[in-house]
């Protein structure tokens, strides 16, 4: 198909014989080892910033031989082969991509360098780049409608997103921004085929005045300059950075970004599925949190390189393997899923069929699945596309400044894919595989994935309930016949927790307490809250913690978090839930111990005609009872225990039905 995803692309096919006439051709050589290098394992700044060894010692990811770079010293011996340019080097890959730029001379070079004895292989990986002044028909043909109808914000949401409500509002994307999730501090890499006008246009003055574009490079040209390339990438970075309010709003407002062009838009060889790879290699040693590609492969300009769908396993092609690898370094690689569903090939493309990306799919805002969007599954059987989200008129701004509407997965992707970092924004301890399953739990399809849109839409404010759920712990202590719970968890002051306590010999939970939030924006919070409620039979009590992250009628979203138990032998007797603690002459036995009776001194501030005395054993059984009233201050009420025999007993008064309070007893 074609490296941009969009379903009117037009695939350019050279012949053999145009390959030949045009050589200047570009090979892969692949290397056998990683010998004579000074890099090691064990001092990794020398090749990896201090955010990509964070990342690693985060996630608990160790580090390997695909970590290190290339040795140097190969590359310069291929480098001072005649007539050869190295291109990119990938370190994942162990190779060396080159430019032979004398066709005749091709024979001997390739003799020269497998002739190194840390050559494994060389194989052509493409014809030569387009001659200068050239024309041929860009692969990136887009299609843009008129902008998007604008939405009326009907709520107080901390953007005004304009045009882009609606593919926001799809996903409950402003639920993440409302409670501090903009996508600070997250970096994304943009792979991508050019971002024509990112220095100028108005959607990206909020980037670029705050230096949020951390830096660039062109892997086909072999520079930093990618604001002369293609307007594909500035579209699709539109739909996550642009920043304009009441007008058009992206996903990842707050985000970093790396921008980087792998795509040349006039041919399609493997050779930029090399790029791609290089690519991520770089957003991962710069320290990249995510990936966003909207570029997919599986038919090339010289035909002898096309894959089969036999190949969209996940572990065939140069960018699912560099995409895999991605993943296994702790980023979150999100990628369209490709537009053939109405064309012969009708599956997804690479890399979107890696086990470890997240392929999205596309749909509209009424979340009708587009007919162009790729079908699922992958070869070997995977759920694909894992999601989907909006790509039919996506509102984005174009190279021009104008506000218009893009058709494909290529704009669907960095819809979903501003959205999920700044749902990992807020979760940072989870790592981005978790990340990955909570969007597919999300999915309003989750219980029945299909072939289109996988796992469906997904919801953030479930997402966010799913991680809740991964993240909270909780803990409980018996002491003194007081239950201290503790749990943590995430909140903003906008949520409460509800506790449920479900008793020894009980069915059901009961709510017992509520809790609210505290804080303006989402962050790790612990509570602790005292139950001294009566239980008369020895067992387990357990209390579970249930999370409303959204209070309002309309939209209430609730789940339980966690749930913890705590278990006692004896019966403990005591007053409620976070009660206040009553006065020490409120209820006193005396004298304690006794042998033949006691003395119940209890006070209550008014007269009451329910007074109930009840004494049991340390198994629960009720041994002794008195009913009788009393008038307003202290009263005496004597107790007779002589029929009992000795040991520990616990007697509890109660007020028209309502205990007072609970004390232990020794019998002599």
């Amino acid at each position: 198909m074609k490296g941009i995803i969009l379903p009117v692309l037009l695939l350019v096919v050279f012949g053999a014989s145009t390959i030949s006439a045009t050589a200047q051709l570009r090979y892969l050589i692949k290397l056998k080892n990683k010998g004579g290098s000074s890099y090691t394992l064990a001092a990794p700044s020398a090749y990896l910033s201090q955010r990509s060894i964070e990342r690693r010692t985060r996630y608990g990811i160790a580090l390997d031989s695909t970590d290190l770079p290339v040795t140097p010293g190969y590359v310069q011996q291929i480098e001072n082969v005649a007539n050869v340019t190295v291109l990119n080097t990938s370190r994942w890959l162990n190779s060396v991509s080159i430019q032979i730029s004398d066709a005749g001379a091709v024979d001997a070079a390739l003799a020269t360098i497998n002739s190194f004895p840390f050559v494994q292989t060389s194989a052509p990986i493409a014809a030569r780049l387009m001659s200068a002044g050239r024309t041929a028909k860009d692969k990136l043909e887009e299609s843009y409608s008129p902008p998007a109808l604008r939405m009326m914000e009907v709520q107080d949401n901390y953007y005004s997103y304009g045009h882009a409500l609606a593919q926001v509002r799809i996903h409950h994307g402003e639920f993440l921004h409302n409670i501090g999730l903009r996508g600070l501090p997250m970096v994304i890499g943009v792979i991508d085929a050019g971002f024509r006008n990112y220095q100028t246009i108005s959607g990206f003055d909020t980037i670029r005045t705050n230096n949020r574009v951390l830096g660039t490079w062109d892997f086909v040209a072999g520079n930093n300059n990618v604001n002369d390339d293609h307007t594909h990438g500035t579209g699709v970075l539109s739909a996550m950075a642009t920043n304009l309010p009441g007008v058009l709003v992206g996903t990842a407002p707050a985000a970093s970004f790396y921008l980087y062009r792998t795509e040349d838009a006039a041919t399609e060889y493997p050779i930029e599925e090399h790029n791609w790879v290089c690519a991520a290699e770089r957003v991962d040693s710069a320290g990249g949190d995510v990936i966003n590609s909207s570029l997919g492969y599986n038919q090339f300009s010289d035909p002898r390189y096309n894959y089969t769908y036999a190949d969209m396993n996940g572990n065939t092609t140069m960018s699912a393997t560099g995409a895999d690898l991605a993943a296994k370094k702790g980023i979150l690689v999100i990628n369209a899923a490709g537009n053939s569903g109405a064309d012969g090939w009708k599956y997804i493309l690479t890399p979107a069929d890696a086990d470890s990306v997240l392929a999205v799919g596309n749909v509209g805002r009424d979340s009708a699945v587009y007919y162009t969007s790729s079908y699922g599954p992958s070869s070997d059987g995977q759920v694909k596309p894992d999601v989907a989200s909006v790509g039919v008129a996506t509102s984005l701004q174009d190279a021009n400044g104008n506000i218009i509407g893009g058709w494909g997965t290529s704009f669907a992707a960095p819809n979903l894919a501003g959205l999920a970092t700044c749902l990992w924004e807020g979760f940072r301890e989870l790592n981005n595989m978790k990340i990955i399953n909570a969007l597919r739990q999300a999915g309003h399809k989750a219980a029945a994935p299909d072939d289109r849109v996988g796992y469906g839409i997904p919801d953030m404010k479930k997402a966010v309930l799913v991680l809740l759920k991964d993240f909270a712990t909780s803990s409980a202590t018996l002491t003194n016949c007081k239950t201290a719970i503790t749990w943590t968890s995430k909140d903003v002051a906008a949520m409460k927790y509800e506790i449920e306590r479900k008793g020894p010999g009980e069915n059901t939970y009961t709510k017992v307490a509520e809790r609210f939030g505290t804080g303006a924006t989402f962050a790790n919070q612990t509570y602790t809250l005292s139950d001294t409620t009566t239980h008369t039979t020895s067992g387990t009590i357990a209390y579970r913690i249930r999370q409303v992250i959204d209070t309002a009628a309309a939209t209430y979203t609730a789940d339980y978090i966690d749930t913890v138990t705590v278990s006692f032998s004896s019966p403990c007797l005591t007053t409620g839930i976070n009660p206040v603690e009553l006065d020490a002459n409120t209820f006193l036995l005396v004298p304690n111990p006794a042998h033949e009776s006691v003395m119940v001194k209890v006070t209550t501030p008014a007269p009451t005609a329910s007074l109930l005395i009840q004494v049991t054993n340390s198994t629960g059984q009720v041994v002794a009872q008195l009913s009788r009233s009393k008038g307003a201050g202290l009263a005496s009420i004597p107790v007779s225990i002589v029929h009992l025999a000795k040991g520990k007993y616990y007697v509890s008064v109660y007020n028209k039905g309502v205990l007072l309070g609970t004390r232990e007893l020794l019998k002599l």
